[in-house]
């Protein structure tokens, strides 16, 4: 079921760091210390992907990766954008809180 912008919205503001682009795609920028790190992350995000059969836009740039979602078929964003963002944040957290324990 496609979402409304003020659905979108609300989900966003409980999202950290997807922001609505263009009213049809949600974005999110993650930065890591090294390439390699956002290689690792990016092997995360297709696992992830695949799981839910629903694959985002990846772009690498260095240390960035960049993650677009929508539901083309749905025209929009949906329940499973939403879930799979979060899912996204928690493999980030937990690449995150491995690299401080690395450094520790």
């Amino acid at each position: 079921m496609l979402y409304t912008q003020q659905e979108v919205e609300t989900h966003l503001e409980r999202l950290e760091g997807w922001e609505l682009e263009q009213g049809r795609w949600i974005i999110r920028k993650y930065t890591f210390p090294a390439f390699m790190k956002g290689i690792a992350f990016v092997d995360e995000v297709a696992a992830i992907s695949e799981a839910f059969g629903h694959h985002p836009y990846i772009t690498i740039d260095y240390k960035t990766v960049t993650l677009r979602l929508t539901s083309w078929d749905e025209g929009g964003i949906t329940a499973v954008d939403i879930k799979e963002a979060q899912q996204f944040n928690e493999a980030y957290e937990k690449s995150r809180s491995k690299d401080n324990k690395e450094q520790d």
